[in-house]
């Protein structure tokens, strides 16, 4: 299996990497870090991190030449499955509305809103609750409860409940995984996230949608 982890210049994918060759150690993953559009649509996963302004995240991806189009067709064409991660998964959406509205890739319906949280802090940072809203074979040894961390001022607001996995509540729901089809996403971040991220790197490697 060959595991594609799209290098954009959106931050360091260090310890991603890391979190990924663990978890498919015991199935022979190959992970490659790449900004080669070709080595992405051949992968038979594809995550695509990102780290920023939702803005600035578009734009860069949007700058490697070929990139999305490798990525939309080996997603939506041939069905690959794919993981978004922070606002990797947030340019899922419809449009985001960090700074100025910005399509997004428009794979998940909706919209990305600035945390509502009167009272608290944000950015939303450190651990929280999960709470499973629907659930989904990568959420698999996952329950409400079980923590994830997190380190973000904007939310992704599904349009169709269906698509909304889990949340956390942060001063009311704040959306923590969306998914539909091959396509998932997730705002914390997995490879911080210890045995729970883990766990969740694992059921998606091992994913069959």
């Amino acid at each position: 299996m060959r595991v594609a982890l799209v290098d954009y210049d959106s931050g360091n994918l260090h310890s991603a990497e890391k979190a990924f060759q663990l978890m498919g150690r015991e199935i022979g993953a190959e992970v490659q870090v790449t900004s080669d559009p070709d080595i992405a649509a051949r992968a038979d996963r594809i995550v695509l991190p990102g780290d920023g302004a939702f803005p600035a995240c578009r734009t860069a991806l949007g700058e490697v030449d070929g990139m999305a189009e490798a990525l939309r067709e080996a997603v939506l064409d041939r069905g690959v499955p794919f993981m978004g991660i922070c606002v990797g998964m947030q340019m899922l959406a419809t449009t985001g509305h960090e700074y100025r509205p910005t399509a997004g890739l428009d794979w998940i319906g909706g919209e990305v809103q600035a945390i509502a949280a009167p009272g608290l802090k944000v950015p939303h940072m450190g651990w929280n609750d999960l709470v499973i809203d629907n659930p989904h074979p990568v959420l698999d040894g996952i329950s409400t409860g079980d923590h994830a961390y997190f380190v973000h001022s904007w939310q992704f607001c599904v349009a169709d409940p269906a698509h909304l996995l889990a949340h956390v509540d942060y001063g009311g729901p704040v959306t923590a995984v969306v998914g539909r089809d091959n396509i998932i996403g997730t705002q914390f971040h997995p490879e911080k996230s210890q045995d729970i991220g883990l766990r969740l790197i694992a059921n998606f490697l091992r994913w069959k949608p």
